[in-house]
């Protein structure tokens, strides 16, 4: 019975907010993609939360089967004239189609509808971030410290700067910082990397040239993570915390920062990958994405909304690579097809999809060994 226990608690405990996160971001990705291909007149034949076999489901009244299926990894829309879930043309069953059924097809609709259709997934993931971070800040607010300093670390990166106690932080690289947090979101990305700061101190304005320390840090979790450090504390007099409430203007624009931040900070971590800045430890795949969910459950349902606001961007900017069998592979075919005025060969579009099919299951297969190393190492 013991054994029973633990092993239910560990389903409740990282399992259930797992399947929570992962289904409300692909079902609204793939919403996306639904909705507006029902706009633009084509016809929907399944709407999968999940791959493989089907759970359960139905017919709606537009003959779409709504379902949900037994691995719950992603989902897809299939649309008439697909011949599989990746949407890849099924040329025979066009052939086959009557006048009637071609037009609801989603080969025959003009490259543009087809393009507005495919890149509607990841938008709804950004959209979707957008309306769970204002739903939070309207409701919650949010703590705001002043971007004082209020002491300097010894060997730190701000003291050889030359930061010194009760600094006010003006702007970093022209950037206006207002709080605290917005120094420190700048400054983790930007390890080794130089930074002008506006500092105000004492009533004088003066720039001060720093380089973050590049560290290794573990949070409450015991998750280590490479960030830059300035080495400097936040001030905790009354006079520089106050909390924030939003109206609902304030909150949605304020949402729209916050995924344009991640956006930028999510991009900008996969461009140093590529540079070789940064170290690709840091991808994780479906098990660490259950364990983070796991862990930021324990903080409370607001925080588990934030990690789904967050990983909606993830799937958002995922899907906009330009690999086939991705959104943005799809995209990249649409703009050669408008650029030479007909579709690419089914040929190369046949070896287009291999290649994606490869790369898509090498980064499935690299992002669950770092999960494992991942787990090993905890």
């Amino acid at each position: 019975m013991e054994l029973i226990g633990s092993l239910f608690g560990s389903f409740a405990g990282y399992a259930l907010p797992f399947l929570f996160v992962l289904t409300v971001v692909v079902f609204f990705h793939e919403l996306g993609h639904f909705l507006v291909a029902r706009w633009c007149g084509v016809r929907v034949q399944a709407f999968s939360v999940g791959f493989g076999p089907e759970l359960f489901g139905r017919y709606d009244r537009h003959g779409t089967r709504w379902k949900l299926s037994a691995i719950p990894l992603g989902g897809y829309v299939k649309f008439a004239g697909d011949e599989n879930e990746a949407s890849v043309p099924d040329q025979e069953a066009l052939a086959r189609m009557s006048a009637e059924e071609r037009a609801g097809a989603f080969q025959t609709k003009p490259v543009s509808r087809r393009a507005a259709i495919v890149a509607a997934g990841p938008i709804a993931n950004f959209i979707l971030a957008i309306v769970i971070f204002a739903m939070l800040f309207g409701l919650l607010g949010r703590q705001e410290i002043s971007p004082r300093v209020d002491a300097v670390q010894p060997d730190s990166a701000a003291q050889a700067a030359g930061l010194m106690e009760g600094d006010l932080v003006l702007s970093i690289d022209g950037q206006p910082i207002q709080t605290f947090a917005d120094m420190q979101r700048i400054v983790s990305v930007s390890a080794d990397l130089p930074l002008s700061m506006l500092v105000d101190r004492g009533g004088q304005q003066l720039t001060v040239e720093v380089t973050p320390q590049r560290r290794e840090i573990t949070d409450r979790f015991g998750n280590v993570q490479s960030v830059g450090l300035l080495g400097v504390s936040r001030s905790a007099s009354e006079e520089d915390v106050v909390t924030r409430r939003f109206g609902p203007v304030e909150a949605v624009v304020e949402g729209s920062r916050e995924t344009w931040f991640v956006v930028t900070r999510t991009a900008g971590y996969l461009a140093g990958i590529v540079t070789g800045r940064e170290s690709a430890d840091q991808l994780g795949g479906p098990i660490r994405v259950a364990q983070i969910s796991g862990q930021v459950a324990t903080l409370g349902f607001g925080a588990l909304l934030n990690l789904t606001a967050v990983l909606s961007i993830s799937i958002g900017l995922l899907n906009l690579l330009p690999i086939p069998m991705l959104d943005g592979g799809h995209l990249l075919f649409y703009a050669a097809e408008a650029l030479r005025g007909k579709p690419l060969s089914e040929r190369a579009q046949e070896y287009g999809f291999r290649i994606g099919i490869a790369i898509v299951l090498f980064l499935m297969v690299f992002a669950t060994w770092n999960d494992v190393l991942h787990l090993t190492s905890l």
